[in-house]
């Protein structure tokens, strides 16, 4: 077993082992020339490509939306949104190709169904209210998520983070006020509120990944300083930020085992249906065949606009070479 993980990256004697981790424990940045093993190499690939598939995928629940908003202002505001998880992919899939994958490579395993994407994509938008929870819970957990990987050690992944974030913020606080808009107006409008609330909450507890016993890359992740802070963690934080917003909203959180905790100084919670989660990650939640479905299509509706792009660039090369 202990050869199997030299030879796979993930343990090693070398010098250039040594010297690598020392790099890591000394918070200096790896950037896509430095040396690094093969196993940090792939664990990379593997989280900023799931990362990157998860802002395309998540611009489907909300985009249908887009259209349905109840006034110009929101429609605006809501397509803003989306085109920055357009613009977030982009970062991110720039942020994989420094590490020898195409993107061509990336976006096949994710048509194909091969690549995963945060299960959270996989529940329906079923009234205005759920983009309000999207932006308000979703967005909230993806900052938790995301806010120390602007720390993290790989130099790329982290750069691309920093604008990440704080566009997430926005996209938080709109989320938020129309959650707070929606409580504040007639009984039917908090009425949607607090159904949505009941139908997003577990979920975004998901959203962190299983809990650190059952995880299977958190340990080696963390030991690299890809990740920083172990899933529970984080789970716990977004809870503790969280209840007190909702409190404030006046909607009533669907956990009945949700209580303060005056030793911890922190939110007790119940445990979330974790048979669920995996059987969403296995292609088996409500709309995993219709995000994958929707992004296929997508694929081949612009396979006419690939190809103008290439011939317009052979094209030019071939003047540019003729007129040297």
């Amino acid at each position: 077993m202990y050869a199997q993980m030299v030879e796979s990256g993930q343990a090693g004697t070398s010098d250039q082992d040594k010297a690598f981790q020392d790099k890591i424990d000394r918070n200096v940045r790896i950037e896509p020339r430095d040396w690094m093993p093969e196993g940090y190499r792939k664990t990379l690939i593997r989280q900023i490509s799931q990362h990157a598939h998860s802002e395309i995928v998540g611009q489907l629940p909300e985009g249908n939306w887009i259209t349905r908003a109840p006034s110009l202002q929101r429609k605006a505001i809501l397509l803003a949104k989306v085109q920055d998880e357009a613009g977030h992919g982009l970062y991110l899939y720039c942020a994989a190709e420094t590490l020898g994958v195409s993107r061509d490579e990336l976006t096949e395993q994710l048509l194909s169904g091969k690549a995963k994407y945060s299960s959270i994509f996989n529940y329906p938008t079923l009234t205005w209210a759920d983009v309000g929870m999207i932006g308000w819970l979703v967005d909230g957990a993806a900052i938790m998520n995301q806010v120390p990987l602007q720390r993290c050690s790989y130099g790329p992944y982290s750069r691309a983070m920093i604008r990440v974030c704080k566009e997430e913020s926005f996209h938080q606080r709109q989320g938020f006020d129309i959650v707070r808009a929606l409580v504040e107006g007639t009984e039917d409008q908090k009425a949607m509120a607090q159904d949505a609330l009941n139908r997003w909450w577990w979920p975004a507890i998901m959203m962190f990944g299983p809990p650190d016993a059952d995880s299977t890359h958190s340990e080696q992740s963390m030991k690299w300083g890809i990740k920083l802070n172990s899933n529970d963690e984080l789970r716990q934080k977004f809870v503790d930020q969280t209840v007190p917003q909702a409190e404030w909203l006046g909607l009533t959180l669907p956990d009945p085992d949700l209580k303060w905790n005056e030793d911890r100084q922190s939110y007790d919670f119940g445990t979330p249906d974790w048979d669920e989660f995996f059987n969403v990650i296995k292609g088996n939640g409500i709309c995993n065949r219709e995000r994958l479905d929707a992004r296929n299509k997508a694929w081949d509706d612009g396979a006419w606009f690939r190809e103008g792009l290439m011939a317009h660039a052979e094209k030019t090369t071939k003047q540019n070479i003729a007129a040297e």
